[in-house]
C-alpha cells in the first residue's frame, strides 16, 4: 500500500472520530437546553403562585371587615361562586368577599396547573366594626397555603411516557406558603 493510501485513510478515521465526538457534545447540549427550560417553567409557576397570592392579599387588605368576619376563611380553593355585586349598589364586606374569590379562583385555574389552596385568618384581638375600618393591624394572622403540581425539572421519562400515551412520568406538588397580617 503506498503512503498516498494510509494517509486518506487515517483522514477518514480522523473525520469519524471527531464527527462522533461533536455528535456526543450535541445530545448533551439538547439534554442541557431541556432540563434548562424545564427549570424555567417551574420557576414560572413560582412566580405565577406568589403573584396570585399577593393579588388575593392586596383584595383581603381593601376589605378588612370581610377578611375577621371569616368571609375569606375556606380549605376548598378554587372555588366555584357567583359575584352578586351589582353597579347599583355598593357591595357590603361579605359581597365584596365573595367577589374577590370569584376572581381569585379563576386566577388559580388560569395561571397554574391543578391548583389547591386554602385561607385561614386567626383574629389576635376582638376589635369592633370601627375599629376594624382603620388601618392599623389588628394582631391577627392569616395562612395563605397554594399548591399546583408540575413535572419534575430532570424527569427524562415524562416527555416520553407523554407522547406515547403510556403514562405521565413523574410529578411533583409544589406549595406556596404564606403568613402574613392583612
Amino acid at each position: 500500500m503506498s503512503p498516498r493510501g494510509r494517509a486518506t485513510g487515517a483522514s477518514l478515521i480522523e473525520v469519524l472520530i471527531a464527527v462522533l465526538v461533536f455528535g456526543v457534545g450535541v445530545v448533551g447540549l439538547a439534554g442541557l437546553l431541556i432540563i434548562s427550560f424545564r427549570s424555567n417553567q417551574m420557576g414560572y409557576l413560582r412566580t405565577q403562585a406568589e403573584f396570585v397570592a399577593m393579588g388575593m392579599a392586596d383584595r383581603m387588605r381593601a376589605n378588612p371587615l370581610g377578611v375577621w368576619s371569616g368571609a375569606y376563611d375556606s380549605t376548598s380553593y378554587p372555588l366555584t361562586v357567583t359575584q352578586d355585586c351589582t353597579k347599583a349598589a355598593a357591595c357590603t364586606p361579605a359581597q365584596l368577599a365573595k367577589r374577590d374569590q370569584a376572581q381569585w379562583s379563576a386566577q388559580l385555574n388560569t395561571f397554574l396547573p391543578n391548583p389547591a389552596a386554602s385561607i385561614a385568618c386567626t383574629k389576635g384581638v376582638t376589635a369592633d366594626a370601627t375599629q376594624l375600618q382603620m388601618r392599623p393591624p389588628y394582631a391577627g394572622n392569616c395562612v395563605m397555603k397554594i399548591t399546583w403540581i408540575e413535572r419534575s425539572a430532570t424527569d427524562s421519562s415524562t416527555a416520553a411516557a407523554s407522547n406515547s400515551g403510556a403514562g405521565t412520568g413523574s410529578v411533583v406538588t409544589r406549595t406556596y406558603a404564606w403568613n402574613f397580617q392583612p
